[in-house]
C-alpha cells in the first residue's frame, strides 16, 4: 500500500501510511510522486492555524481529550466549524476518537506526529536510519 491509496482507507491507517514514510528521512532519500502527495497532504493539514490551535487545546486538556463542545467554547468557532477541522484531522490520521454516550471525544494520535518527526529528522539517529521497509521501487 503506498500513500496514494490513503482516502481509500478508514482514518486509522493513515498513521501505518505516515509509519512507511518514516523509514527514509525526508533529506536522506528521495520520495515517489505518490508519497510526496501524501507528505504534502498531511502538511497542509497542519499548516492551519486552527487546527494547531484544536491540537494544542487537545494536549493540555485533563487526559489530553476533549470535545467539540469545548472547542467550540474555548476558540470561539461554531461547532459545524470545528466538526470540520476534527474532522479534517481524524481522516489524516492525527486525531483519535471515541463515542461516549451523545459525546465524541478526541485525542492526538501519537504515531502520526512520531512518523512525521522522524521523516523530517535531517539528521536520524542509529535506530532512526536501522528500519527496514519493502522498497518503494519493488512491486506490491
Amino acid at each position: 500500500m503506498n500513500a496514494a491509496t490513503a482516502s481509500t482507507h478508514s482514518p486509522a491507517g493513515v498513521p501505518r501510511l505516515l509509519s512507511a514514510l518514516c523509514c527514509a528521512p525526508l533529506l536522506a532519500a528521495e520520495l515517489s510522486e505518490d508519497d510526496a502527495d501524501f507528505l504534502a497532504r498531511a502538511l497542509r493539514t497542519l499548516g492551519d492555524p486552527v487546527r494547531l490551535r484544536i491540537l494544542g487545546r487537545i494536549r493540555t486538556r485533563p487526559a489530553a481529550e476533549t470535545t467539540t463542545s469545548d472547542l467550540s467554547h474555548h476558540l470561539g468557532l461554531t461547532q459545524p466549524t470545528v466538526s470540520h477541522h476534527l474532522g479534517t484531522l481524524h481522516e489524516m490520521g492525527f486525531l483519535t476518537r471515541r463515542r461516549a454516550g451523545r459525546q465524541t471525544w478526541y485525542r492526538i494520535e501519537p504515531a502520526a506526529f512520531e512518523s512525521l518527526q522522524q521523516l523530517l529528522d535531517p539528521a536520524p539517529t542509529e535506530a532512526t536510519a536501522t528500519f527496514s521497509s519493502p522498497s518503494r521501487d519493488s512491486p506490491a
